[in-house]
């Protein structure tokens, strides 16, 4: 069973927001709103009596994280929010009647309401590309490889990026260790977090 998701090389990632840009472009997503956002975590704040570590940040790139057990798709009234057999949680706009229940059961935060439409949007994974053999915008535009695109069922190292190389081919090596998630509430998100040699906490 297919599962397309993102896997995001957190080392790799300078917060530069090409991605953020990209996504806007080609979904058309109003001012205002976003369907990827960045975030920075950290630095940790140092233990009583310790030097702060000034490098322990890092840049995490959000958005629908395309679950494979979404609680949005459960809550809605006109199954609007649905599950393709690709795996990605996709809107249908002709049924969505804007009650924002999905929005308020996405525990990640990432879909808003199209004031204009009426209608809940958020990330599509570029279904619309994808289902060409495309990669989502957001992976094209990314100016560090921070992210790539494929199918979990096949495993992260098959991930691939622009060029069409594979993750495990281009980046640096990881562990099973380094291999993180956002909080999993029963929602088993399917994006993957790669990051070594800095503390996670992308899971608070």
């Amino acid at each position: 069973m297919t599962q397309y998701a993102i896997a995001v090389d957190v080392n790799r990632c300078v917060a530069c927001m090409a991605c953020n840009g990209a996504c806007k472009m080609v979904n058309n997503v109003p001012i205002g709103s976003f369907w990827n956002k960045v975030l920075r975590i950290g630095p940790q704040e140092a233990a009583e009596g310790g030097a702060k570590p000034a490098r322990d940040f890092y840049y995490l790139p959000i958005q629908c994280q395309h679950c494979e057990n979404p609680a949005c798709v459960a809550v809605c009234p006109t199954e609007a929010s649905h599950k393709l057999a690709d795996g990605t949680v996709q809107i249908d706009k002709e049924k969505c009647i804007g009650c924002q229940f999905c929005a308020m059961a996405c525990p990640y935060g990432v879909r808003y309401l199209n004031e204009e439409e009426r209608v809940v949007e958020k990330c599509t994974l570029c279904e619309q590309q994808i289902a060409q053999g495309e990669l989502p915008q957001c992976v094209t535009n990314c100016v560090g490889m921070a992210k790539w695109f494929g199918d979990l069922e096949q495993g992260v190292g098959s991930f691939r990026g622009v060029r069409g190389e594979t993750i495990d081919s281009f980046c640096e090596p990881y562990t099973e260790a380094d291999l993180h998630a956002l909080p999993d509430v029963g929602n088993k998100p399917s994006f993957v977090y790669i990051l070594r040699n800095h503390t996670w906490q992308g899971g608070e």
